[in-house]
């Protein structure tokens, strides 16, 4: 995670300006979610712009190290039967994910969503301390 937020935090460089030109030509960027990120010395916190979306229609998920943030509009039943679009350009569904490292579970990320914004909460992870005597006690 500190890698990610390094290389997105530093100035344009020589070669960024190349970014845009292998980006797909219709990639539009107000699809992507979009995401602030915050560090203390003890966790990461990420805050997500998901307005419109139900608390329940936001989906958190957390397998081989990476964080994965979807959200999904449900389609109403009674608008299948009244009105057909011409045109659609809202997004029905978006999805980001983050690297958090293979160290941190489940259960140590929190999650709240408020106003259109899902905040989580990722401890940062401990590095391993060496055992300090690897000898064997003898009884």
């Amino acid at each position: 995670m500190k890698h990610y937020l390094q290389t997105r935090n530093n100035n344009y460089g020589l070669f960024d300006v190349f970014d845009d030109f292998f980006k797909p030509m219709f990639f539009d960027e107000m699809q992507e979610l979009k995401t602030d990120i915050k560090e203390n010395e003890n966790e990461y916190s990420l805050d997500l712009a998901l307005p419109g979306y139900g608390k329940d229609e936001i989906k958190v998920s957390l397998a081989n190290g990476y964080l994965t943030v979807s959200a999904r509009k449900r389609e109403k039943d009674e608008d299948k039967d009244k009105d057909r679009y011409l045109r659609r350009e809202i997004s029905e569904s978006t999805s980001r994910s983050y690297y958090v490292g293979t160290d941190i579970t489940q259960e140590q990320i929190k999650a709240k969503y408020d106003n259109g914004i899902l905040r989580l909460t990722v401890p940062k992870s401990q590095p391993k301390q060496p055992k300090k005597d690897n000898f064997i006690s003898i009884e």
